[in-house]
């Protein structure tokens, strides 16, 4: 279908952008109206919350997108889907009732985990649509389902922000009514839009098969979810909610950085799922192999040059914005995080092959191995160096798994043409240093690093007068 995937990359960015851009807005308005204390105490919870209930979907999400890309009975997967996390975060939240009751010290002291709790529990049950319209790539209805409770988020902070003073209640109250409109748009547009009947319903054979092949991703969900939040997780134990907060400021406009990975990943799956279930891939000889790496080249680009605009933008302009909370004292941390980016961009093509191809068990070691890691490094560098030891562990973690990807990810040809990896990133490194050793107005850096950066890529080849031709097959246009 011609033009199609443009249609879902231009519905997924759309999504994106708003997203990251309310997330930016809500996470920029609660560090500048809240002390750091409160700041590092809502993002601890949500840390645990979102890895808790992401941990509880058991690895059914994407296994549930491959099922109805391949053609699965959507209306059987849903039902069983839905059940799952209805009866699974229902359970959580009765334990953290109990919780407050047999640990009270401890819950009194993270008193906002119940109140943000329901809204998380809320933003669980919507997960099997969002899957659902991924899987039958409907990015289109997607994009509202998610938007629905950044949106709100936003509009009520915005509002209420004119007329009222902000507070820690007020906000809370936001965040728990946005997220169950989130819920609710999800439930009615896959009724309305996709006309996907929603009833929870378990059919024990096909909710049994659905969880044996979903074990395996189980492991790695677990895993991910833990290197992904488990860093803000420990600061906020071993550390302080101020700590916290600096740090996660950092990561969360790190994790803008990524914008362009998180458009076209969701598509890429569906998209690698078919595209690798042909044998000619298997056997090396397709043409196709070289879309793939032309794919990684772009990327490799893209991340580089993200890592480094912001390291060199971050100081002056995040000072700016925050009155000088979260600039100067987060300078090596975001330094740091930008490193990861490429290695960040290059796991999530060999996950998708590997993912694509069924290889769950592989993914599963890997991500174990890249678990320890990260949970080894943030206990040792996270007492000595704080926010920066976080941010060194989830490099190491990132770095690590990258290697072992490349080791064991069956693609002909892969090895050689993985040394974008290490170009791009270190093109982006001497053009950044040159850009500072010649100029003092950031502004000036920034131009001059950037056209730098890119004409390194034209001289190296890393960018080339027919990558579009051949990015063009593997979109199948």
């Amino acid at each position: 279908m011609k033009g199609k995937f443009l249609q879902d990359i231009s519905s997924n960015s759309m999504q994106v952008i708003i997203n990251q851009l309310c997330g930016l807005y809500i996470f920029y308005i609660l560090s500048i109206c809240l002390g750091k204390n409160d700041f590092g105490e809502i993002n601890w919870s949500l840390a645990l919350l979102l890895t808790s209930f992401t941990i509880l979907s058991f690895g059914i999400d994407q296994v549930s997108v491959k099922r109805i890309a391949s053609g699965g009975n959507e209306k059987t997967i849903l039902s069983n889907y839905f059940s799952h996390v209805l009866l699974s975060g229902i359970l959580l939240y009765g334990l953290l009732l109990l919780g407050s009751y047999l640990f009270h010290p401890f819950f009194k002291q993270h008193q906002l985990l119940l109140l943000l709790g329901i809204g998380k529990l809320m933003i669980f049950f919507s997960t099997p649509f969002k899957q659902l319209a991924t899987g039958k790539e409907k990015f289109r209805p997607l994009m509202f389902m998610c938007i629905s409770s950044n949106l709100v988020k936003s509009l009520s902070l915005l509002m209420i922000s004119l007329f009222f003073q902000l507070n820690l209640s007020l906000i809370i109250g936001i965040f728990i009514i946005a997220d169950t409109v989130e819920f609710i748009v999800s439930v009615l547009i896959t009724k309305q839009a996709i006309k996907v009947p929603v009833m929870p319903a378990i059919q024990k054979h096909e909710y049994k098969s659905l969880l044996k092949e979903s074990l395996p991703q189980l492991g790695v969900t677990i895993f991910t979810s833990a290197i992904a939040r488990f860093d803000w997780i420990l600061l906020g134990l071993m550390g302080s909610a101020v700590v916290l907060a600096e740090y996660s400021f950092a990561y969360k406009v790190f994790e803008m950085a990524s914008l362009p990975l998180l458009v076209i990943a969701p598509v890429l799956i569906p998209k690698f799922t078919r595209y690798f279930s042909a044998p000619e891939i298997d056997n090396g000889t397709a043409d196709k192999l070289n879309t793939i790496f032309v794919l990684l080249r772009i990327e490799m680009a893209i991340a580089a040059c993200s890592g480094m605009t912001l390291t060199l933008i971050w100081t002056p302009v995040i000072d700016t914005f925050t009155f000088g909370k979260y600039g100067l004292v987060n300078q090596y941390t975001i330094f740091i995080l930008s490193a990861c980016l490429p290695f960040l961009y290059f796991n999530n093509i060999l996950w998708t092959i590997n993912f694509a191809k069924g290889r769950l068990k592989m993914i599963f070691y890997l991500f174990a191995i890249s678990f320890i890691i990260n949970i080894a490094g943030d206990i040792i560098l996270i007492p000595l160096y704080k926010a920066e030891g976080a941010a060194l562990a989830f490099l190491l973690a990132n770095l690590v798994q990258s290697g072992i990807f490349l080791y064991h990810t069956k693609l002909e040809g892969l090895l050689k043409n993985s040394h974008p990896l290490l170009l791009s990133p270190a093109a982006a490194i001497l053009s950044g240093y040159t850009a500072i050793s010649l100029f003092h107005q950031p502004w000036l850096i920034l131009l001059f690093a950037c056209l730098l950066f890119f004409a390194i890529l034209l001289l190296t080849r890393q960018i080339r007068s027919t990558d579009w031709l051949k990015f063009k097959r593997i979109i199948g246009l």
